[in-house]
This record gives structure tokens, C-alpha cells and sequence, in this order.
């Protein structure tokens, strides 16, 4: 296993429960045992829990597996199957999971510059966190859910917070223009500033950040800046290797890649949509989970294996004291429309469809009816 995370943790779990008794090496370039990462933007951050909270392995949970941590996977050997690490090793298998997930998209030139945050891993999320201890001000780059979950936290810390998003419309490639406009507005509910359609230029400041500089002249005062600009699947170590990449590892339905003995899982991997005909890369925590089964039912069987239809991808945010969940896809419907309650009291079930089919389900606070719309999606694609 490729990758110390869920879907890593994921994956090994599915090998002993399929009866797996062989030898089992799990590589993570951190130092960190699998953590759960969505706590990392909320209560974390928050300083509510505390990093053994994070934990995903339960206490009495025996793989039988060897730990290799802190240390980077440099490249794959598809002739001797074996995976070359930074510190010289090489380790051989018979099968390779790639679960070496995503990196968090930094502005250029920041390098160095105090106060300066993405937030990936659990040593972004301390960092921080004490910064914003400090208070003052705090400017996200990016409206997207991590974005919009860091200033939702900040915001209950005290801090004051703006939030600047160069497209029209925040969330808007994930719930669409009408929908996407209903989550963000949760910003302006609770005094955070909001400025879309602008994009950021750079940044200011001698040893420490002081100002998000506009692409339309305008300088927004900062004393802490969290990038929250998306993430690219990291897959660079498999150049030259002969798995197929595109827009991370390119997988059929089931998780296999273009090299016989190796899948991959999480949110590097690129799979292919039997019901769209496409392929997607999904970073979310519950394709973390599930997907890595079938991925291992494929690399026991040696690819002689039917694929399944995977699961429509479902997601979750907290902002503001508001549960927001979705499952489906927005892109392609041509309406939506709201089942249930209000857009303007933020508690509503709303449906999307492509000609006359649900394809999606936004629900905000509405947890019983969504899960309700989710199970029905959910059993439309078994």
C-alpha cells in the first residue's frame, strides 16, 4: 500500500477481511499514522479535539501489517514490481495499491513568507491553528468547501474573516450557479466578506504575510492567509513506470490500471463512470472508504473480476452550524428544485434532475429527508 491514509488503512483492511494472511507494507510519506482529515478544517482547527481524536485505526485493530512512514515513494518498477523509496530502499510485492493521494495547490512566490497556509495534513491544520491564535485578520484564498470550512471556523473564533473566490459564483462547479450561490451566502449570514469574480495577483509583506494584492488593483489587509485553491493528485513518482496517468492514475470501474498487479484508490485515482462514460477523480472521504474493496477484490482475483457500478459519490460540509451533504452529480442536470423547506431559512432538500431522472440531492440541515434521497441513489446504481 502506496499511501498511510483512508483510503490506504482502507484498502489493507479489505485485504485481511477478503482472507489476505501474506505480507502487508503500508508506505506513507508522513510520519503520522492514518488520521481522519475532515476534523482538520472544523474541530481541530477549533481546538476542540486533540490529534489522537484524529486517530482511524480502532484500538483493538491488528492488520499484521509493517509500518514504513516518513518516508516518500520515488518511483515503480513494473518488471520487478517493486516500489523505490527516497531513502534507496525498494520494496517488492505482488500487488501495489496506489492511494498517495492529493497535495494541497500553493500560490506561487509564497514560499517562506510567515502566515501563509494551505491546509492538507495534520502539521498544516497545527500550524494553523496557532496562527490563528493570534486573532487579527484572516483572508481565504478560495471559496470552495475547505475554504469555506476554515472561515466558518475562524469566524466563531473571533477573527475577522474575508473570503475571496475569482469565480462568479463560489461552489459552483460542485452544486452548480443556483445552488452554489444558496451554500456561500451562509458567508454573508454571519458578517464574513465575501468577494467573487476577482482573482489574487499576489500577496504582500516582508517576513510576514500583510496583504492579499487583487488583480483589480484593490489590497485586502491580512494577518493570516489560508490557500484553499484545490489540490493535484500525487502521482509525479509514477512517471515513466507505465501506469496510466491522467488527471491522476486512470482506473477502470473497479480500480485497475494499465499495469497488471496494481490499482489505485482515493484521491489520486481517476475512475471510470459506467454511468456517465467518463472518468472522475473523486477526493472525497467516502470514496476513500468504500472504493478501496473492490480495488482488492481485483488485485486477489488478478483482474478476472466483473466491475460494479461505484457508489454516486457523496460528500459533506459543516459551515456556520449548518450540516450541508450531497450525493450525485450537478454537472449535466438541466434543473433543480426544492422538495423541501427554504433556501432563505437554510434548511431545505433540493433535487436535481437531467431530463425528468434525479441525478443529485443538495440538503441543508435536512439530514433525515437526504438520507432518505441518498439511499434511493444509492440503490439505483447497485
Amino acid at each position: 500500500m502506496v499511501g498511510a491514509s483512508l483510503a490506504g488503512l482502507s484498502a489493507a483492511r479489505a485485504l485481511r477481511e477478503r482472507g489476505y494472511d501474506g505480507r502487508l507494507v503500508v508506505i506513507g510519506d508522513e510520519p503520522h499514522r492514518p488520521y481522519d482529515r475532515p476534523p482538520l478544517s472544523k474541530e481541530f482547527l477549533a481546538g476542540a479535539i486533540g490529534e489522537g481524536d484524529l486517530a482511524l485505526e480502532r484500538d483493538d485493530e491488528e492488520l499484521g501489517a509493517e509500518w514504513v512512514l516518513g518516508v516518500r515513494a520515488t518511483g515503480l518498477d513494473r518488471t520487478e514490481r517493486a516500489v523505490r523509496l527516497a531513502d534507496g530502499r525498494e520494496i517488492r510485492a505482488d500487488g501495489v495499491v496506489v492511494a498517495t493521494g492529493a497535495a494541497a495547490r500553493t500560490l506561487p512566490g509564497t514560499d517562506g513568507l510567515a502566515g501563509v497556509h494551505v491546509l492538507r495534513t495534520v502539521d498544516d491544520a497545527r500550524a494553523l491553528r496557532d496562527d490563528l491564535a493570534r486573532g487579527g485578520r484572516l483572508v481565504v484564498i478560495g471559496g470552495g468547501f475547505i475554504g469555506a470550512e476554515v472561515a466558518s471556523t475562524a469566524y466563531a473564533l473571533g477573527l475577522d474573516v474575508t473570503v475571496i473566490e475569482a469565480a462568479p459564483t463560489p461552489l459552483a462547479a460542485p452544486l452548480g450557479e443556483v445552488m452554489g450561490g444558496v451554500v456561500s451566502a451562509l458567508h454573508a449570514d454571519h458578517g464574513v466578506r465575501l468577494l467573487c469574480g476577482v482573482g489574487v495577483k499576489g500577496l504582500s509583506g516582508e517576513r510576514r504575510v500583510d496583504a492579499v494584492l487583487l488583480e483589480d488593483g484593490r489590497s485586502v489587509p491580512a494577518d493570516t492567509v489560508v490557500v484553499g485553491v484545490g489540490a493535484r493528485p500525487c502521482v509525479d513518482w509514477l512517471e515513466g513506470s507505465g501506469v496510466a496517468l491522467d488527471n491522476g492514475v486512470k482506473c477502470g470501474a473497479d480500480g485497475r490500471t494499465s499495469v497488471a498487479g496494481v490499482v489505485a484508490v482515493g484521491d489520486c485515482a481517476n475512475w471510470y463512470d459506467p454511468r456517465t462514460g467518463i472518468h472522475r477523480r473523486v477526493e472525497h472521504w467516502t470514496g476513500a472508504l468504500e472504493r478501496p474493496a473492490a480495488a482488492v477484490a481485483t488485485l486477489l482475483a488478478h483482474g478476472a473480476t466483473e466491475p460494479g457500478v461505484p457508489r454516486p459519490p457523496y460528500f459533506w460540509s459543516d459551515q456556520y452550524g449548518v450540516k450541508i451533504q450531497f450525493v450525485g452529480h450537478a454537472a449535466g442536470a438541466d434543473s433543480v428544485t426544492v422538495e423541501e423547506g427554504s433556501t432563505d431559512d437554510r434548511s431545505f432538500l433540493a433535487v436535481y434532475r437531467r431530463a425528468g431522472r434525479p441525478v443529485a440531492a443538495l440538503g441543508m440541515n435536512q439530514p433525515r429527508l437526504f438520507t432518505r434521497w441518498r439511499k434511493q441513489f444509492t440503490a439505483t446504481a447497485s
